[in-house]
C-alpha cells in the first residue's frame, strides 16, 4: 500500500496544484482554455504516440489488457443503460441521466498515465496507452449516442456520430503510435528528442488543468444522480473490470496497471461535451469533483488489493 500511495501523491499534489492556481495566479478560464486545448490536441497525443512507438509489444498482453477494459466499458454501459428506467422513476431526468453515463463510463487519462508510469514506468506507460486503444473509442461513441439521445434536443444522425468519434485526437495518437510499432518504420532522432520534451511535460500540465476545472460547491451535499455515478465507477467498475481481467489470465504488474486504468475518476473531458450537446454539465462537474477526490482513497485500494 504505501508503494502505491507514494506513486498516486504526486498525481493528486498536481491536482491540488490546480486547483490553487486557479483561485490565486491563473484565475482567467481563458488561460485554462489555452492549456487544455495545447495539452489534448499537442502534448497529450505526442506522448501517446511516442509511448507506443517505443513500446516493446511482444512483452505486453495486448489481448488481456484491452479485452479486460473493453468489456468491463461495455457490460457498465449496458448497466447504466438499464438504470435508466428506475432512475426516471427516482426523479433522474434525460440531460442528469447523461451525466451519470458519462460519469461511470469515461476515465481520466491523465490520471491513469501518470499512475501507471510512477509505478511501472515505461512498461506501465505501455499498459495504460493500450487501455486507452480499447477503451477511447468505445466510450467517445456511447456517450455522444447517449447524449444525442436523452439530452439533445436536436437528434444527431448516426453519420454525425461517427464524425465526432473519427475526429478525436487521441484515437488518431493510439492508430499511429501502434502503426508506426507493428511496421517497425524508423523515425528520426530529432523526432525522438522533440517527442520526449513534448510528451514529459503533458501528464504535469493536464493534471493542473484537471485540478483547476474542479468545481467544489456543494461538494458536501452530493445529489442521488451524482452518488450513483461514484458508486459505479470508483466501486463497481474497478471489481468488475480486475474479475474480468483475471478471467483472462493477468496477474501482477499487469493486473495492477488495469486495476488501476478501471479505478480512475471521470475525464474532464466529458464536462466539455456535456456542455456541447446539452447534458448536466453542473452534475456532471459534481461528480467529476466527487470522484476525483474520493479517489485518492478508493485507487489505492483498488491497486494495492491486486498486488503492485
Amino acid at each position: 500500500m504505501a508503494v502505491v500511495i507514494a506513486a498516486l501523491l504526486p498525481v493528486f499534489l498536481l491536482i491540488v496544484l490546480g486547483v490553487i492556481l486557479k483561485r490565486t495566479l491563473m484565475r482567467l478560464d481563458t488561460q485554462w482554455h489555452g492549456l487544455e486545448q495545447l495539452t489534448y490536441y499537442v502534448l497529450f497525443p505526442v506522448l501517446l504516440v511516442q509511448t507506443l512507438v517505443k513500446a516493446d509489444l511482444t512483452k505486453v498482453p495486448v489481448a488481456g489488457v484491452g479485452g479486460a477494459l473493453l468489456l468491463s466499458a461495455l457490460i457498465m454501459s449496458l448497466l447504466c443503460l438499464a438504470l435508466r428506467s428506475p432512475l426516471a422513476r427516482a426523479g433522474v431526468d434525460g440531460p442528469a441521466f447523461t451525466s451519470i453515463f458519462q460519469g461511470a463510463t469515461r476515465w481520466q487519462t491523465y490520471v491513469a498515465l501518470s499512475v501507471s508510469g510512477n509505478l511501472y514506468g515505461s512498461t506501465g506507460l505501455a499498459l495504460a496507452s493500450v487501455a486507452m486503444v480499447a477503451i477511447i473509442p468505445l466510450v467517445n461513441v456511447f456517450s455522444v449516442a447517449v447524449l444525442a439521445r436523452y439530452a439533445s434536443s436536436e437528434k444527431r444522425s448516426p453519420g454525425a456520430i461517427v464524425m465526432t468519434v473519427v475526429k478525436n485526437p487521441l484515437i488518431w495518437a493510439c492508430v499511429i503510435g501502434l502503426a508506426v510499432n507493428v511496421a517497425q518504420i524508423p523515425l528520426p532522432k530529432i523526432w525522438h528528442e522533440v517527442a520526449n520534451a513534448l510528451g514529459g511535460s503533458s501528464l504535469a500540465i493536464g493534471l493542473l488543468v484537471t485540478g483547476a476545472g474542479l468545481h467544489l460547491e456543494g461538494l458536501f451535499r452530493p445529489s442521488l444522480a451524482a452518488s450513483v455515478a461514484v458508486v459505479l465507477k470508483l466501486i463497481l467498475m474497478p471489481v468488475l473490470t480486475v474479475a474480468l481481467a483475471v478471467w483472462f489470465g493477468l496477474t501482477g504488474s499487469t493486473l495492477a496497471i488495469v486495476a488501476a486504468c478501471a479505478a480512475v475518476p471521470t475525464s474532464p473531458s466529458a464536462y466539455v461535451l456535456a456542455r456541447q450537446m446539452g447534458g448536466d454539465a453542473s452534475l456532471l462537474a459534481q461528480i467529476i469533483t466527487l470522484q476525483t477526490i474520493l479517489a485518492a482513497i478508493t485507487m489505492p485500494i483498488a491497486i494495492a488489493a491486486v498486488g503492485p
